[in-house]
């Protein structure tokens, strides 16, 4: 184990580096899908044909949003926007520049895991609140979330998993990352030892991910 010793002594700062960067990404982007992605979900889900607040212009283009940015492959979206990052950013390269284009990304994929988790609600109880009087506010905040929010933390997990596949991509436009880390100093610098640490710990982060996800869903669900 003395090589995993000295790997560790001389690259441990750059990887706590790389994940602190990982990190600062994924925080970000899982704040925009919450903030962004489960408002935009529920819209769609909303004003979708029989929907109980039916509206085909707006469901038009909520959808056709999250059907743009899901078929982009990341790394063209990551170059497409790039005249847009540096707008708003001010730049196009570094870990902040890059969080913009995952953050796309991530409410594109909540609201659809949003609207999915929706639809598995029975609709006979959205109906039945609408009908005794409730608001649509109310109908959304005292029924609909509350019906479905283990099943919202599941996919926010689901989402978590995937965005941080997507950081390791980052790199490219100089975001960093844990992923970018494995490409720089173990795969181009022929480091194998290093590389295969370096995904162990991506590993470990999504099993992470996942088993607090599934405790906090299994916690809320009160089924």
């Amino acid at each position: 184990m003395g090589w995993l010793t000295g790997l560790l002594s001389e690259y441990g700062a750059d990887i706590a580096e790389a994940l602190a960067e990982t990190g600062y990404m994924m925080l970000v982007s899982l704040a925009a899908a919450v903030l962004i992605g489960l408002p935009l979900g529920m819209v769609v889900f909303l004003t979708q044909r029989g929907g109980i607040a039916e509206n085909r212009p707006i469901w038009t283009i909520a959808n056709m949003y999250i059907n743009i940015v899901r078929s982009f492959p990341f790394l063209l979206l990551v170059v497409f926007l790039i005249p847009f990052t540096r707008a708003v950013i001010g730049t196009s390269f570094g870990t902040q520049a890059s969080t913009l284009p995952l953050c796309f990304v991530a409410v594109a994929i909540y609201a659809r895991l949003v609207e999915q988790i929706l639809r598995e609600i029975p609709p006979g109880i959205s109906r039945v609140a609408v009908a005794m009087g409730t608001t649509l506010p109310q109908a959304v905040f005292r029924v609909l979330l509350p019906e479905a929010r283990s099943g919202l933390v599941y996919a926010l997990t689901s989402a978590a998993i995937s965005l941080l596949s997507y950081s390791t991509v980052l790199g490219v436009v100089g975001g960093g990352g844990i992923g970018d880390f494995a490409m720089r100093y173990g795969y181009q610098e022929y480091n194998d030892a290093l590389m295969y640490i370096t995904i162990a710990i991506i590993v470990v982060c999504v099993l992470v991910i996942q088993a607090v996800g599934h405790r906090a869903s299994e916690k809320l669900d009160h089924r």
